[in-house]
This record gives structure tokens, sequence and C-alpha cells, in this order.
């Protein structure tokens, strides 16, 4: 039998499993989720799993060469602005 890793069975984390491989923490990650920023989750039942192939494609869509780079893709932070915020949308101060 080989020991080879497409032998191996797919490895899910947990929110919290997940969190430091992407170098965030565990809210943040889940600020993600909600506003749809963050990467691809499985949703089985009541938990939420990521595949480390998704969080690993996530993190290579932010990488860079240059700060004047404009070919990367740039990945949005886990707070949405006020304007485009569903919740604001309308509102006059």
């Amino acid at each position: 039998m080989s020991s080879g890793s497409a032998d191996a069975p797919k490895k899910y984390l947990r929110t919290k499993e997940a969190a430091p491989v992407v170098g965030l923490c565990a809210r943040t990650l889940e600020k993600h989720r909600t506003y749809g920023t963050g990467p691809t989750y499985r949703k089985i039942g009541g938990r939420v799993l990521y595949d480390i192939d998704d969080l690993h494609a996530w993190i290579a869509q932010g990488a860079r060469t240059s700060t004047s780079d404009t070919n990367a893709s740039e990945l949005p932070p886990a707070k949405p602005h006020a304007a485009r915020a569903p919740a604001y949308a309308g509102k006059q101060r």
C-alpha cells in the first residue's frame, strides 16, 4: 500500500482550526464568511467545515510581487464599507 497523499482521506477543518492556517482569528474568519469575502466552506448539519486546499487557494488570491502589482486580485477586508453594507442603504444623516 502506498503512503501518498492521494490515498489519505480529505481533511476538513472547523473554524477554530482553519483560522491559524490563514493567519486570522476565528472571529475574523466568521466575519469573512458572513460577508461572503472569505474562503469556500461547506456546511454539514450545523457545522462549518473548510477544505485545506480551499484555504490555501484563498490565500494565493492575495499573492503579490510588488506594491504596484496590478495583476493580483484584492482580498476584501472582513468588514464591508458602510456605503456597500445593506443596513446602511438609503439612510440619510
